[in-house]
């Protein structure tokens, strides 16, 4: 059983939600919970046309025994205001975060074995007080104050024929010369190798890092961070027995011949990780957080506010999440 959040109640969280457990038998979708607002799912299921059952359960046995015949619904203090497709409303944020907060619990209590989470309006959290960057730096926040030991959260995008991971994330691109330090590049490349093996399963895995300037700096004619930086972070870690080589030239490093070299990419910013795993499959990519103590994942899409309620939501991205999130926890508990 795994934990879905419903997200931004404004956007498309509810739709693909509500699609997704209509098609639950069609898709082989492993049995959900969701932590929210039970009577915006209804509101919703309403206005999409869609006969979903919800059913309010207070646990993840009870979530069990009715999915077959019902959305289960675990549902948090906070409550949704409006609801309304398309316009977020601040009041919300408390609801939000508590449907986070709920569904790690319920993690850690052993009811759930992963959390997947539904997209966010990061800025009606920020109007509300919420002081994170996004999703994954509050994620970090709440496995730190599980385990009592700093957590470093890394962003990994998985598609069919492509991982990568942003070395900086949510950056100004002026910042990130500032912010790619070696210390931060060495920090995720050891916390991918490890999760790749432990939880995909990779025996040595294969790691690519991505140059920051054009052709990776050439001889620093075009920067100096790649061989400042970069270069000495790869050689220590190759000393180390990981399996990683870099810098490369980006614009030659995600091409199909390319890509059967490596299991991931390290990529130095965040769209030189997103353009080509989009690109090559935008509705079927998920976002993976590595470095937790659970497993997280989500689909790789935003809250599409323009689209909510309107029917046209694709719920790929989300159905994807949610099996590559079983396929994680029972790899991990083998």
């Amino acid at each position: 059983m795994l934990a879905v959040t419903q997200g931004e109640p404004a956007g498309i969280g509810p739709d693909i939600i509500l699609s997704s457990w209509l098609g639950r038998r069609e898709q082989s979708l492993p049995e959900f919970l969701v932590v929210g607002d039970a009577d915006c799912l209804e509101q919703r299921a309403h206005l999409l046309g869609l006969s979903v059952p919800v059913a309010v359960v207070r646990s993840a046995s009870e979530a069990m025994a009715c999915f077959d015949e019902a959305l289960p619904v675990f549902e948090t203090e906070n409550r949704v205001t409006s609801g309304i497709p398309g316009q977020p409303d601040e009041a919300d944020a408390a609801c939000v975060i508590e449907a986070i907060e709920i569904a790690v619990a319920l993690e850690e209590r052993g009811e759930v074995t992963a959390v997947v989470t539904a997209p966010i309006q990061k800025s009606s959290l920020y109007s509300a007080g919420f002081h994170h960057p996004g999703h994954t730096e509050f994620l970090g926040a709440l496995g730190t104050k599980r385990t009592g030991q700093p957590c470093e959260p890394v962003m990994m995008l998985a598609g069919p024929d492509l991982r990568t991971v942003p070395v900086t994330v949510h950056n100004a691109l002026s910042e990130v010369p500032s912010l790619l330090t070696q210390e931060r590049l060495e920090t995720v490349a050891r916390i991918v190798a490890q999760d790749l093996s432990e939880r995909f399963g990779l025996a040595r895995p294969r790691l690519a890092c991505a140059g920051l300037n054009p052709h990776a700096g050439e001889a620093r004619s075009m920067g100096h961070e790649d061989e400042d930086i970069i270069t000495p972070v790869v050689e220590r870690l190759q000393k180390d027995g990981l399996d990683i080589r870099g810098p490369l030239p980006a614009d030659t490093m995600f091409h199909a011949a390319a890509r059967k070299t490596y299991d991931a990419a390290l990529a130095m910013y965040h769209d030189q990780a997103l353009i080509p795993v989009k690109t090559l499959a935008f509705d079927s990519t998920v976002n993976v957080t590595l470095g937790l103590p659970f497993v997280r994942t989500s689909p790789d899409h935003g809250t599409a506010l323009d689209i909510a309620g309107s029917g046209h939501a694709n719920p790929e991205s989300f159905q994807e999440a949610l099996k590559l999130a079983h396929q994680l926890s029972s790899a991990g508990s083998e």
